[in-house]
Protein backbone atom coordinates (compact mmCIF):
# COMPACT_ATOMS: atom_id res chain seq x y z
CA UNK A 1 0.00 0.00 0.00
CA UNK A 2 1.24 3.45 -0.96
CA UNK A 3 -0.14 6.90 -0.19
CA UNK A 4 -0.69 9.57 -2.82
CA UNK A 5 -1.87 13.19 -2.88
CA UNK A 6 -4.03 15.02 -5.40
CA UNK A 7 -4.37 18.80 -5.37
CA UNK A 8 -7.74 19.68 -6.89
CA UNK A 9 -7.98 23.15 -5.34
CA UNK A 10 -9.51 25.94 -7.42
CA UNK A 11 -11.27 23.39 -9.67
CA UNK A 12 -15.05 23.33 -10.00
CA UNK A 13 -17.38 20.41 -10.60
CA UNK A 14 -16.92 18.07 -12.37
CA UNK A 15 -13.12 18.53 -12.58
CA UNK A 16 -12.23 17.31 -9.04
CA UNK A 17 -14.05 14.02 -9.69
CA UNK A 18 -12.48 13.66 -13.15
CA UNK A 19 -8.99 14.31 -11.77
CA UNK A 20 -9.64 11.82 -8.96
CA UNK A 21 -10.78 9.21 -11.47
CA UNK A 22 -7.71 9.80 -13.66
CA UNK A 23 -5.36 9.47 -10.68
CA UNK A 24 -7.05 6.32 -9.33
CA UNK A 25 -6.55 4.62 -12.72
CA UNK A 26 -2.78 4.88 -12.13
CA UNK A 27 -2.89 3.36 -8.63
CA UNK A 28 -3.00 -0.20 -7.32
CA UNK A 29 -5.72 -1.83 -5.24
CA UNK A 30 -5.18 -0.87 -1.59
CA UNK A 31 -3.36 2.38 -2.35
CA UNK A 32 -4.65 5.46 -0.57
CA UNK A 33 -5.32 8.82 -2.18
CA UNK A 34 -5.87 12.09 -0.36
CA UNK A 35 -7.72 14.67 -2.45
CA UNK A 36 -7.66 18.33 -1.39
CA UNK A 37 -10.36 20.55 -2.92
CA UNK A 38 -11.95 23.97 -2.55
CA UNK A 39 -15.30 23.07 -4.19
CA UNK A 40 -17.73 22.00 -1.41
CA UNK A 41 -19.62 19.79 -3.88
CA UNK A 42 -16.86 17.19 -3.66
CA UNK A 43 -18.15 16.15 -0.25
CA UNK A 44 -21.06 14.48 -2.05
CA UNK A 45 -19.60 13.91 -5.52
CA UNK A 46 -16.42 11.97 -4.68
CA UNK A 47 -18.08 9.63 -2.12
CA UNK A 48 -20.84 8.90 -4.65
CA UNK A 49 -18.25 8.18 -7.34
CA UNK A 50 -16.39 5.89 -4.90
CA UNK A 51 -19.57 3.91 -4.08
CA UNK A 52 -20.31 3.40 -7.78
CA UNK A 53 -16.75 2.33 -8.57
CA UNK A 54 -15.94 0.16 -5.54
CA UNK A 55 -13.56 2.45 -3.68
CA UNK A 56 -13.71 3.12 0.05
CA UNK A 57 -13.86 6.52 1.77
CA UNK A 58 -11.51 6.42 4.76
CA UNK A 59 -11.88 9.98 6.02
CA UNK A 60 -13.40 13.35 5.16
CA UNK A 61 -12.49 16.73 6.59
CA UNK A 62 -14.30 20.02 6.05
CA UNK A 63 -12.48 23.24 6.72
CA UNK A 64 -13.51 26.81 6.12
CA UNK A 65 -12.10 26.86 2.59
CA UNK A 66 -10.75 23.35 1.95
CA UNK A 67 -12.25 19.89 1.80
CA UNK A 68 -10.11 16.78 2.17
CA UNK A 69 -11.18 13.29 1.23
CA UNK A 70 -8.99 10.23 1.80
CA UNK A 71 -9.95 7.11 -0.11
CA UNK A 72 -8.68 3.58 -0.60
CA UNK A 73 -8.57 2.19 -4.12
CA UNK A 74 -10.79 -0.85 -4.58
CA UNK A 75 -10.84 -3.52 -7.27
Amino acid sequence: MSEFQLDARRLLCPLPVIRTQDKVKLLDVGDQLTVTCTDPGVMQDIPAWCRINGHKILETQSGEYEYIIRLEVGE
